[in-house]
């Protein structure tokens, strides 16, 4: 896939899946807007690897690779989400492809989780406004630069637990569900303007901090009843989330793609 002259802005980058996301980016030519909440140093590392990525691919490619610049902002919050577009539009001049990945922290652990009577509805909450509050306010600043263009891809990431809870985490699981019916709707609605929508629902991904509770007798358990047998890793879900935000993936807007080694069918 060839994103040369495309730029890309990931929302929590820094580390685990949006590290990844970002790094195949580059790897492909374009520039990235890693945005990052905290760490800035996760952030900065994230930055430099896509400059060497992005210039080992300029260098086979005969072009100058697209560049990466790191940019704060918690973007559950609109103004903040507001203010990141502007600055990732100033940097770079346009915004090709918006990735959805940032979500509140959770922590994957089918001992320490609460059930549902245990849970309030502020738990809830948190994990619906890291989901779709965060991806509905990212929706709605991109969107003016996307609509002025005509174009646009936005690709969500959610999981594969909507289909398939395996460990039933009642807060996370219902707030990704959400995500993906605000993904379809907003399909919908922008499709004849020209932007698609997509959803990427990976399955227990490892290693990244929110699965690293999550015990070696439980991971063998989830791939022995995966047809790929296997967890997967950060980088297994970049390339769905690199095919659906280019043109190979034209004709496909309010999509889930699953990437679980087939432990979700369907």
């Amino acid at each position: 896939m060839d994103f040369a002259g495309k730029t890309v802005l990931v929302t929590g980058a820094s580390r685990g899946v949006g590290a990844a996301i970002a790094r195949a980016f580059a790897g492909e030519g374009a520039a990235v807007a890693v945005n990052f909440l905290q760490n800035t140093a996760a952030a900065d590392a994230t930055v430099a690897a896509c400059e060497a990525l992005g210039e080992a691919c300029g260098a086979a490619r005969g072009l100058e690779g697209g560049g990466a610049v790191a940019f704060q902002a918690d973007v559950t919050d609109r103004q903040a989400a507001d203010d990141l577009v502007r600055q990732v539009l100033q940097e770079f001049g346009k915004i090709d492809v918006l990735v959805n990945n940032a979500f509140r922290p959770y922590t994957f652990d089918p001992e320490a989780r609460k059930l549902h009577w245990e849970l309030d509805w502020s738990d809830y909450q948190t994990q619906f406004e890291g989901a779709v509050k965060a991806a509905h306010g990212m929706a709605q600043a991109v969107l003016p630069a996307m609509l002025s263009r005509g174009s646009g891809a936005i690709v969500n990431i959610a999981t594969n637990l909507v289909a398939r809870p395996i460990v039933p985490y009642h807060d996370y699981t219902t707030a990704k569900a959400a995500l993906i019916g605000f993904s379809q709707n907003l399909a919908m609605e922008l499709g004849p303007l020209g932007i698609r929508v997509n959803t990427v629902a990976p399955g227990l991904v490892y290693p990244t901090d929110a699965s690293r509770a999550v015990k070696e007798t439980v991971r063998d358990a989830i791939s022995a009843q995966t047809p790929l047998r296997r967890i997967a890793t950060p980088e297994d879900v970049a390339g769905p989330v690199l095919f659906l935000a280019s043109d190979w993936s034209r004709f496909m807007t309010g999509q889930t793609l699953y990437v679980d080694g087939g432990l979700v069918m369907g």
